[in-house]
């Protein structure tokens, strides 16, 4: 598989240009995005991608200076799609000066990209091939075309010759899959393939693809895998050990039908990728044979739209045990059920583009957007469902917090504007429950937020103002005590007599007295 980068500065951008395009159909997997050319600088160093389609003006560093460095750098040599929302002919003159022959246009037409892709696919081909002849390791590459692509017999022939691949024998293809939580660097990987094999004699000489970090494919055949089906179970089994051994990790192994004939490699190719969709129905199982599960059924529906909202719920409300028994509801029904691989990854990766949404209508900004994006995509298809479940608990109690912290920040704004509307109506007739059903709270809430926030009751500083403005009041004009007591809001001048006194152990006409004059 090709390793393709995407880069853009709108997120659904990168998401819908993901989702536009099937690019396995051109031996293509998206391995990573990038918001902005200098971080797609960096992915490009670590990825080392065999394909990056970027959009020309973003921030940062835009699309022409990316190529430009890309090529100066030399760290990696990668194909160039880009694209523009600008019909302008200085942008396509300069990408051709940088050797860019592929320049689309906003909005992306599916049928133009299609066709750039199948042109690059068949480059990138030849480009791998020589790259791969001069380190003297072809076999991964003839092994990929042989089993992925539609060949004519004689170049079939020839392929087939070069991995030392004979009809009449028995062959068998197999997925090793390298479960670690680790990231997975360039170099790692490499570790990873070169330990994979080594110093067993099992493996001596055998060709090796990867599809994806952590995920090898192998072509077994006679007189390796023996002459009956329990021969061959066993050396699957002494394989998964001394990788696993050899790796000091969990490698589990998804294995096609075995066929005898290399016309037929497609379809022991298929098996193992078909056994590998039982990965989380068969969770536990170091051996997932495509003839043991082909009878059993997957389930590919989306998750129960109860267990959702019983998830979300408790999301919002930062409950963190309801959480946990969410996520544990869900993530059982996954092995129960017997949900196909995509069908989890896609159920979870619905479920965190409802936490953003919810983030969003909060008011949470882009970066709060971009971080939880990030959670979810270092989610990795090699990975158990035991480490996918602690990698979901992680997004889930990230995106709670935020959600918990906005909403503070919602509380406190509305806290504000009704002090301030307190401050401002003190004089009219108001009470805690006409307030909150003004600003649609519940008046017992109301007054504990209140409280909480400003560390007095409703009453006292409502009492307060009015008390201060009275003594104004009484200090400044020569208004009668009951006039007063109606323009603070307490037409009742006997009340208004007492809650003076309550506050200011004195009568409001003591008060007054104090001054100098008399009432």
């Amino acid at each position: 598989m090709f390793k393709v980068l995407l880069v853009d500065d709108e997120v659904f951008v990168r998401k819908g240009l993901q989702k536009l395009i099937r690019w396995s159909d051109y031996d293509c997997a998206v391995v990573g995005e990038a918001k902005h050319g200098g971080e797609a600088l960096e992915l490009i160093r670590q990825l080392e991608p065999d394909l990056v389609v970027t959009d020309i003006m973003m921030p940062v560093l835009d699309g022409l200076e990316l190529v430009r460095l890309a090529q100066e750098e030399a760290c990696a040599t990668p194909e160039f799609i880009l694209v523009s929302g600008h019909n302008e002919f200085k942008y396509a003159q300069q990408a051709i000066r940088y050797g860019v022959q592929d320049y689309i246009l906003k909005p992306i037409d599916v049928m133009e990209l299609a066709s750039r892709l199948e042109k690059l696919a068949d480059k990138m081909r030849r480009k791998q091939m020589i790259a791969l002849a001069g380190e003297g390791n072809t076999s991964g590459m003839l092994l990929e075309t042989l089993v992925q692509q539609r060949l004519e017999p004689e170049e079939e022939a020839r392929y087939a010759e070069a991995l030392g691949l004979v009809d009449e024998r028995r062959m068998l293809f197999v997925w090793a899959e390298v479960q670690t939580e680790a990231e997975l660097t360039a170099d790692s990987l490499r570790h990873i393939r070169e330990q994979l094999v080594a110093d067993d004699e099992l493996l001596l000489d055998v060709p090796v693809l990867e599809r994806q970090p952590g995920l090898f494919g192998i072509l077994l055949q006679e007189p390796l895998l023996g002459s009956g089906d329990a021969d061959i179970t066993l050396t699957l089994e002494q394989l998964q050990c001394r990788m696993a051994a050899r790796l000091r990790l969990t490698v589990i192994l998804y294995v096609g039908d075995s066929v005898a004939r290399i016309a037929e490699l497609r379809h022991t190719y298929d098996s193992a990728s078909e056994a590998m969709k039982h990965k989380y129905a068969e969770e536990g199982s170091l051996l997932v044979c495509y003839g043991d599960v082909k009878e059993r059924p997957l389930c590919l529906a989306a998750i129960d739209p109860s267990m959702q909202e019983q998830l979300m719920v408790a999301l919002e409300e930062y409950d963190r045990a309801a959480l946990s028994d969410a996520t544990a509801t869900v993530f059982q029904m996954f092995r129960e059920q017997r949900y196909a691989l995509a069908a989890v990854i896609s159920g979870l990766g619905q479920l965190g583009v409802r936490f953003i949404g919810v983030i969003r209508q909060m008011g949470g900004d882009a970066e709060i957007e971009q971080q939880l994006l990030e959670t979810m995509e270092r989610a990795s298809p090699t990975w158990s469902l035991a480490q996918l479940r602690r990698h979901f608990q992680q997004m889930t109690e990230r995106a709670a917090s935020q959600i918990a912290r906005l909403r503070q920040t919602q509380r406190k704004g509305d806290i504000d504007r009704i002090k301030q509307y307190i401050d401002t109506h003190f004089r009219d007739n108001l009470n805690l429950k006409g307030i909150a059903g003004k600003f649609y709270m519940n008046p017992v809430y109301l007054g504990q937020l209140f409280r909480k926030t400003y560390g007095v009751y409703f009453n006292d500083y409502l009492l307060e103002l009015r008390v201060e403005e009275a003594k104004r009041l009484l200090r400044q004009t020569d208004l009668r005590v009951y006039e007063i007591a109606a323009k603070v809001g307490i037409p009742v001048p006997n009340y208004f007599t007492s809650q003076f006194e309550k506050r200011e152990r004195i009568s409001p006409v003591e008060y007054r007295e104090r001054l100098g004059y008399h009432d």
